[in-house]
């Protein structure tokens, strides 16, 4: 089976939901203790394999360039006061993989997104990895989906159950139990409506696809929000070849949003090792008084 070494990063979205700091800073940019968020992506994707990564950004994303670029003036500054092991750490970030950069003329939904990104993938199959999600785990989630493409020979998408009543939100899946953490889908709706449910299990930020995948967005119309639905696209593949979901080890947080966004902060603040064990002792000290 062919090893996964190319990763996309779609990164374009407005993140209406983080108004109105998004106005301003990219919502990828929004840090997580000290590192921003597309940081966290970057890095999985390499701890699973990708040396080529595709950024997706769109106006006003230019941040995100510049963060995995060498900073000249920085390591001036740096240098004259003897840190050199904090030049050595932000150099490690640019170095980590082939970072590239596409911009997305127009928001046109995550679908349209990914097809932007034809030409860089070409044949190979590759990783999506949504840039509203961070998933904290033990093994990177998209190794997780390299296994099970390895297993099952299929395209593979992350998935975990969601609340009933929040399925509308998200996908829902036509799936069967593997007997292990994997299912076997043969259907799947975006934002379904009660009667067009059938599971509660839907995609949560992390897929594996192949190139064929392009064929079949460049006939995909709009779909739900007027947008190139991605999931409209897997729902073609899941009718003819069937995909892999796999109920991925990990905490995933929703960076979209503020309380996700909050949750991150707090619960990486804790493991942090510069500032973990006094954020831990403030946070103690903080909820007694609540």
């Amino acid at each position: 089976m062919q090893k996964i070494k190319k990763a996309v990063i779609p990164a374009a979205g407005l993140g209406t939901r983080m108004l109105p700091i998004s106005r301003t800073v990219p919502k990828e940019m929004l840090p997580i203790v000290d590192r921003p968020a597309i940081s966290y992506l970057v890095e999985e994707a390499v701890a699973a394999g990708a040396e080529d990564i595709l950024i997706i950004t769109g106006r006003g994303k230019d941040a995100i360039e510049n963060y995995f670029d060498y900073s000249i003036e920085y390591e001036q500054k740096l240098t004259a006061s003897g840190k050199l092991d904090q030049i050595a750490e932000m150099r490690r970030i640019c170095s980590l993989a082939n970072v590239y950069f596409l911009r997305q003329k127009e928001t046109k939904g995550l679908g349209h997104a990914v097809l932007t990104a034809k030409s860089f993938i070409a044949d190979d199959p590759f990783y999506i990895l949504y840039g509203d999600d961070l998933i904290v785990s033990e093994t990177p989630v998209c190794s997780q989906l390299a296994d099970a493409y390895e297993k099952y020979g299929k395209p593979c998408c992350g998935v975990k159950p969601v609340p009933w009543e929040l399925v509308y939100k998200y996908c829902s899946l036509k799936a069967e139990s593997n007997g292990d953490n994997t299912y076997s889908v043969t259907d799947m709706i975006e934002k379904p409506k009660p009667d067009q449910v059938y599971t509660n299990l839907s995609i949560l930020g992390r897929v594996l696809l192949t190139p064929d995948i392009f064929d079949i967005l460049e006939q995909t119309p709009p779909g739900a929000g007027g947008e190139i639905q991605l999931t409209d696209a897997m729902k073609v593949v899941a009718q003819t070849t069937g995909m892999t979901a796999v109920d991925f080890e990990g905490t995933r947080y929703d960076l979209g949003s503020k309380l996700g966004f909050l949750t991150a902060n707090v619960q990486e603040a804790v493991k942090h090792p510069e500032v973990g064990e006094e954020f831990r002792k403030f946070l103690i000290e903080f909820v007694k008084t609540l």
